[in-house]
């Protein structure tokens, strides 16, 4: 069906007549990422410090079974947000992704909310990656300046962004491949460590009965958790960021998704509940708000427990690395989201250049300089800061989850109103539409819920838990009605929506959803 066949007057409904509702195209960047390229880059962003460090942070305020519940609710939450960006990707496979969905399945003004949100999650991101750096060296190092360490970190970050992006995914590759052996070696000497074999004496279950635990803090602890455990995961809607720059979206963006999910979730299922069982939750080595010198990553706490004299050193390599392979992921996320707002001219056309090698350039290079402008705010000290990017960067991802949850809503509807067969889809997102709704409201409602505590604490802290907990609100709001203010967009109606531009049959790409495969295959998918 031809988009042009479907419209009537479609500029009643857009804030500029002369483009209609037709979208720009952003088929424009090297397609150069394969299936492993896409999973690796994927498994990079998403095993990052959330995992490595904070998960210490959520264990501490919520106990051990508090905080892994709150793990297994954001695990479900997360796969059908994961589930609906796949499809929406694989059937427009652009740079711009979710943000440039928002754009064209709900209105301008919705998408322009979505990728400044989004845009500014990944900077603070990048950020916090830096400055996790510092946190993780000063366990070789103690009274050495951090800034020195992310200076180091920064350069190399944006070294790995600045050559090709056939450089880039092989750099990211090569360092997941480390980071994915040393998580299961982890979960390996975890098990004999809770077995008793290492560390003199089996732990069993004592730590889920200590002091508070297993539930610390209450429904507070555990709405805390799940913004934390939320971080663990967050990420996970990048494959929707590389289907603009995949040699073949249709076909191994699908395969791809299924080996992130599940393979990501084993990985921080496993290793958080061997924390949790061999962590104390009141450990005083967990990391959290206060500016202590002795909070370390609880990976490196089990390892001190098993007696394992090289280890810890070994995973603290392994963490610095998790971190510069995160941070220069999140700068790849923020820079193509802002290259996707200036190709549909919601920021200067000069962030639509690209370098020779298809690299937006300048996009980089503006990130780069409002990371280092965050990173100097480290003299609040190192772990405020750090839990002040989290809880920031945590809700826009959120809100971006949100955000694309009604998206694809949007998109579902009008690609049935407007007579196109889900048989045509590379992908189908599961449990549609009871999966997503259920994810929808339970988001919301978490996101409310996480500032709760500014009602229980004491009156000194409640502004400061309120502007951390609810600050990204009132930003979306800003950018959503500001914009629909200055240029009186509208909900664009379903009929007009535009499937056609950039859809992967317009660019001359193959539909293998109906090939049958062995078991053998299907299980290859999944885990390689």
């Amino acid at each position: 069906m031809n988009f042009i066949e479907l419209v009537d007057n479609p500029t009643e409904y857009v804030y500029t007549p002369k483009d209609g509702n037709k979208a720009t195209s952003q088929n424009n960047m090297h397609r150069s990422f394969n299936k492993r390229h896409i999973y690796m880059l994927a498994i990079s962003t998403i095993i990052g410090n959330g995992l490595f460090i904070s998960s210490g942070a959520s264990l501490a305020k919520a106990g051990p079974l508090g905080s892994f519940i709150a793990m297994i609710i954001s695990g479900i939450s997360v796969y059908f947000v994961f589930s609906c960006v796949t499809e929406m990707s694989t059937f427009i496979p652009i740079p711009g992704s979710f943000n440039s969905f928002a754009d064209r399945f709900v209105d301008p003004s919705f998408g322009f909310a979505m990728g400044y949100n989004y845009w500014y999650k990944w900077v603070i991101s990048t950020s916090n990656n830096i400055l996790s750096s510092g946190i993780v060296i000063s366990f070789w190092v103690k009274d050495a300046p951090e800034f020195i360490w992310g200076a180091i970190v920064l350069i190399t970050i944006v070294y790995l962004n600045t050559g090709s992006s056939k450089i880039f995914s092989e750099a990211i590759y090569s360092i997941t491949v480390i980071k994915v052996i040393a998580i299961y070696v982890f979960i390996g000497i975890s098990i004999l460590e809770f077995s008793g074999a290492l560390g003199g004496k089996s732990v069993g279950l004592s730590n889920l009965t200590i002091d508070e635990a297993p539930f610390v803090n209450g429904i507070e602890g555990f709405c805390r958790a799940f913004v934390m455990s939320g971080y663990m995961f967050q990420g996970c809607e990048i494959i929707g960021v590389t289907a603009g720059e995949s040699e073949n979206p249709s076909r191994d963006i699908p395969k791809a998704a299924k080996a992130i999910f599940w393979q990501t979730s084993m990985m921080i299922i496993l290793s958080f509940a061997f924390i949790c069982l061999i962590v104390p939750y009141n450990d005083p080595g967990l990391f959290n708000t206060k500016d202590k010198a002795d909070s370390v990553s609880p990976f490196i706490l089990v390892l001190l427990k098993a007696n394992i004299d090289s280890a810890p050193n070994i995973m603290n390599a392994v963490i610095l690395i998790t971190t510069i392979s995160s941070g220069a992921c999140g700068l790849y996320i923020s820079s193509r989201t802002l290259y996707s707002l200036a190709i549909e001219k919601k920021v200067s056309k000069l962030f639509t250049k690209l370098s020779k090698n298809k690299i937006p350039i300048y996009c980089i290079g503006l990130n780069v300089f409002i990371s280092i402008i965050l990173y100097s705010f480290k003299f609040i000290g190192s772990n405020v800061l750090y839990y002040w990017f989290i809880s920031f960067s945590s809700v826009s991802g959120y809100i971006a989850w949100i955000g694309i949850l009604y998206s694809y809503w949007r998109y579902k509807r009008a690609y049935r109103v407007q007579g196109y067969s889900e048989v045509d889809l590379p992908h189908v997102a599961a449990l549609y539409p009871f999966g997503p709704a259920f994810s929808f409201f339970l988001l919301i409602i978490i996101v409310l819920a996480q500032g709760m505590r500014a009602f229980t604490d004491d009156e000194l802290n409640t502004v400061n838990i309120l502007i951390k907990s609810y600050i990204g609100i009132p930003i979306f709001l800003f950018f959503w009605l500001g914009y629909k203010f200055l240029y009186k967009s509208k909900l664009i109606p379903l009929k007009y929506i535009d499937l056609e531009t950039d859809n992967y049959m317009n660019l001359g790409f193959g539909n293998y959803r109906h090939i049958k495969k062995s078991n053998t295959e299907i299980f290859l998918d999944v885990f390689f």
